[in-house]
Parts: C-alpha cells; sequence; structure tokens
C-alpha cells in the first residue's frame, strides 16, 4: 500500500504554504506502509520560535481550504516542534536543535520519499 493521492496532494499543498513562510529542509516520507495511522510525515525546519508559529500557521490555513481538518496539534506553546494531525499527513514544524536531536530522517529514512516539487528560499 502507497500514499493516496490525496496525501500526497495535502503533503505538497503544506509544503509550499511552508516554504512560502521560508521554513528549510522539507521532507516527506510515505509511511503507510508502516504506520496504520497516517499516510505522510512531513519534517520541515523553521529557525526560531515566532518562525515556527508562521509555519504552522501557514500550512493550517492552507489544509483547511483544501478541506483538510486538524485533529491535533502538540507542541504549539513551547514552538520548538509543532506536530501537527490532519489524518492523511502529519506535519511536524521543527527548530534545527530538535530537528538534529530527534533525527526523523534517520528513524523514517527506509521510508519512500515524497517528492514535494518546492523550492526552498534561502
Amino acid at each position: 500500500m502507497t500514499a493516496t493521492e490525496r496525501s500526497v496532494h495535502l503533503a505538497r499543498v503544506a509544503a509550499r504554504a511552508a516554504a512560502d513562510k521560508l521554513a528549510t529542509d522539507l521532507v516527506a516520507f510515505d509511511v503507510s506502509e508502516r504506520l496504520a495511522i497516517t499516510d505522510i510525515f512531513l519534517v520541515a525546519t523553521a529557525a526560531n520560535d515566532r518562525q515556527v508559529g508562521a509555519v504552522v500557521d501557514a500550512i493550517e490555513e492552507a489544509l483547511h481550504r483544501e478541506d483538510a481538518k486538524r485533529t491535533r496539534i502538540e507542541g504549539d506553546r513551547e514552538q520548538r516542534w509543532v506536530l501537527i494531525d490532519f489524518l492523511d499527513v502529519v506535519v511536524h514544524v521543527m527548530q534545527p536543535d530538535e530537528r538534529a536531536l530527534y533525527a526523523l530522517e534517520r528513524l523514517w529514512g527506509d521510508c519512500p520519499r515524497v517528492e514535494l516539487g518546492v523550492e526552498e528560499t534561502r
């Protein structure tokens, strides 16, 4: 089983919204074969607390326009690592230290990557 077209579309919409707010190192993994709870993990880096909040807000607005409902959000008070669960897609917006510490790419690196088609502004 692979991620649905809808899941891939939502991941790309979320990635574009994150990139528009200058998130970096965007990567998505198709975790559908390993997890029953979601199809895709999208990971993005934001430089500081304020940018994490801006990226999260932009992703939520963009996916709301796609009729994707957020079911859960965690970490939004600390703004160091925010997890947003849209069922089909789970988005992780992390500051650099958290991203390096938790190394989600290493944990999920054996899962297929999803091509996001997003250019990041550096």
